[in-house]
């Protein structure tokens, strides 16, 4: 690549300040420094996240940033002592790093890593350091990854090659929703054959959730949103019934308990709200019941009676699905390639970059699953 070693610049969607509209700007990128990867992103989804760090974590130590962590796109260059990845491989950014070196990364019970923004962060959700400048600036990379830019940089242990004959505007919803729903399905949950679940909020994580309750075998599942135009979307994943707690004068735990014969084996919430939290946990069956908080968010404490656990119900968390980040995006991209793993019935809109403010609005009023930003020319 003729832009190796070079500074790059390019088109990026900037958050200057919180609650904003985002500003398209010309970048300039730095060249990846030793362990890391420049990236050129083809394509991005906007995901719930993108909008809490902008309309509700909104921390001021947060911005400058460029948005965006659930691209995929083609290695331009690599920095020095890189040896995995070469200019042309197909790539998947990672808001969760894998070092492998780490007690987390060893521990086959978690997915989490103590190297990068997330280790230490959570508040702000960028590392100090950037590879981006604009206007004389320091823009910091949200999540480590800023897919809503036409070339960003990454480190090596936050990256995952990828089946050279994926499409790169379908994969890049591994890079966080999909995988996040259908994991904590899957891998968190641990849903069983035979068994019934709640899963509550439809967005894309919902609905991956859903097909990952599918996937398991589950023989009842039970799509819970307030929106009943999500539940046709719902059933192609693998729902079997829809409620909208609007249509019920009693608290949605109670009718769930009624349809089900005391609650359901597993719960999944997927909206990041601490009172639907609780009603997913207040669901589920006394005895086994497990529920899982799979929205993301920090905003508030949740509260719960101690007796729903002391009668044996499990309320556990799960963060990007629970998968290792880099063995496990790679194996969710062959699983689509071999129609295992659903992706092209999440995108209800396909747009360009510079039509992110709309993407955002189109996921504030619920009027998508995903919207799928092109970027880069491939």
């Amino acid at each position: 690549m003729a832009t190796a070693g070079k500074v790059i610049k390019c088109r990026a969607a900037v958050a200057w300040e919180p609650s904003k509209p985002l500003v398209m700007e010309e970048i300039e990128v730095a060249p990846p420094q030793a362990h890391e990867i420049r990236i050129k992103i083809v394509a991005t989804g906007v995901c719930h996240t993108d909008l809490y760090h902008l309309f509700e974590g909104k921390h001021k130590d947060g911005f400058p940033c460029v948005l965006g962590h659930e691209g995929a796109g083609i290695v331009e260059s690599v920095g020095s002592e890189v040896t995995k990845f070469n200019p042309g491989d197909k790539v998947i950014p990672l808001f969760i790093s894998q070092c492998g070196q780490c007690r987390f990364c060893k521990s086959p019970k978690t997915n989490l890593c103590e190297k990068g923004w997330a280790s230490d962060r959570y508040d702000v959700m960028s590392e100090s350091d950037t590879r981006f400048t604009c206007k004389g600036k320091k823009v910091l990379q949200f999540m480590g990854t800023s897919t809503f830019s036409e070339y960003t940089v990454v480190n090596e242990i936050a990256v995952a090659k990828i089946h050279p004959s994926a499409p790169l505007d379908k994969v890049c919803l591994l890079g966080c929703g999909v995988a996040t729903g259908y994991g904590a399905a899957l891998n968190t949950a641990k849903v069983e054959p035979g068994s019934t679940c709640a899963v509550f909020g439809l967005g894309a994580v919902g609905l991956a959730a859903v097909m990952g309750c599918k996937n398991a075998g589950a023989k009842r599942i039970i799509a819970i949103d307030i929106n009943p135009t999500k539940y046709e979307k719902a059933k192609v994943f693998g729902a079997t019934e829809f409620v909208n707690p609007k249509d019920h004068n009693k608290p949605i735990s109670q009718v769930l308990h009624e349809m089900t014969n005391g609650g359901v084996d597993f719960s999944l919430e997927c909206v990041g709200s601490v009172a639907v939290m609780r009603s997913a946990l207040e669901s589920c069956v006394k005895g086994w019941g497990v529920s899982v908080l799979v929205g993301w968010t920090d905003m508030d404490d949740f509260a719960a009676r101690p007796i729903q656990l002391i009668a044996g119900r499990t309320w556990k968390g799960s963060l990007f699905g629970g998968f290792k980040s880099k063995d496990g995006v790679p194996k969710l991209v062959n699983e689509y390639l071999e129609k295992k793993v659903k992706l092209d019935e999440f995108v209800t809109h396909n747009m360009t970059l510079a039509q992110v403010n709309d993407a955002i609005q189109l996921m504030q009023t619920g009027d998508c699953i995903r919207s799928v930003l092109s970027v880069a020319l491939q």
